[in-house]
């Protein structure tokens, strides 16, 4: 699987950088008919998803506990004590409906792994992530063939090749329909922030727009929700790399990838867009989860419409 671009540097450098100087700015929302987002007739992920997580390094039980209640919000109850709305729920409900042809798909915590000593080093490589993934759903017999997810999480002090250059992320399987799916997602809170945690922080390049109030107070792993989000999205929707996509397969964009740097109605370079504020704390967010958390989420392509879907 090809490695995801840097979802928030193709949004703050100049339109004509991101788009090779050929499109104009609506068609960020509406591209072209020959190079919209479509089926490529291979598989998704559907049904019972367990995830496992190893946590690469040093995290605070609180930095856990944002990832842990975020996956926990993606298929929460409608039940009296489901999250307010908009919700994290109804953007998973979103993937459901624009990909995965309405199939009821609920995500479940497996295992978790910790390795705090960072095994392989502080510097990795893409095939050190990936044989750590490997190591991890190794081990986890709760998951069914081609539908669990491993999460590789590194923290801030781990290099990763690629990250902040390149990525803030990504999303890939060693063989296709096997129990490979993976993510890796890396702590930008002292590498690059300005790249893979904005809005949350000052962007590097664009617009020196003021930064936005994390809502869980933790500009890193805020950051890592959003990016985890992208690629959970990618990943159920072009596991394999030959589901949703949209462009060259080796750097295609996906279900949030196509929408990149739009989080609210009425974003543009440099705005994430209209955004709901917390009357306490004055963080942005854009879905409520479990426990009273709040988190920002990426806007999904709608393939039907050729438009960036939000929550708010």
């Amino acid at each position: 699987m090809a490695s995801v671009a840097l979802v928030v540097s193709l949004l703050l450098l100049s339109l004509a950088q991101f788009s090779a100087g050929t499109r104009r700015l609506a068609e960020l929302y509406r591209p072209p008919a020959s190079d919209q987002l479509t089926y490529h007739n291979g598989g998704v992920l559907s049904g019972d998803i367990p995830v496992s997580i190893l946590w690469y390094g040093k995290f605070t039980p609180a930095q856990r506990s944002i990832v842990s209640d975020f996956l926990l919000s993606l298929t929460s109850s409608s039940s009296a004590a489901a999250p307010p709305t908009p919700s994290v729920w109804q953007w998973w409900g979103t993937i459901e409906n624009l990909y995965l042809s309405n199939a009821a798909t609920r995500v479940h915590l497996a295992e978790q792994v910790t390795d705090e000593q960072c095994s392989l080093g502080r510097s990795l490589t893409l095939a050190q992530i990936d044989d750590l993934a490997a190591s991890v759903g190794g081990n986890n017999k709760k998951k069914s063939a081609g539908s669990g997810i491993t999460l590789v999480l590194t923290d801030e002090d781990v290099a990763v090749e690629g990250f902040c250059s390149s990525r803030c992320g990504r999303h890939g399987s060693a063989r296709p329909a096997a129990d490979s799916a993976h993510i890796w997602v890396g702590n930008s809170a002292k590498q690059c922030p300005g790249q893979c945690a904005w809005p949350f922080h000052q962007p590097i390049h664009g617009p020196q727009g003021a930064p936005l109030v994390a809502p869980n107070a933790d500009v890193g792993m805020d950051g890592m929700v959003m990016v985890l989000a992208t690629m959970v999205a990618g990943t159920v929707s072009n596991p394999y790399g030959d589901g949703y996509y949209q462009g060259d397969k080796g750097a295609a964009l996906e279900a949030c990838t196509a929408c990149p740097g739009v989080y609210g109605s009425g974003a543009y370079p440099g705005y994430a867009g209209n955004l709901l504020v917390d009357g306490t704390t004055g963080a942005s967010y854009n879905a409520n989860g479990v426990g009273g958390r709040k988190f920002l989420l990426p806007a999904l392509y709608d393939p039907a419409t050729s438009s960036c879907s939000t929550l708010v």
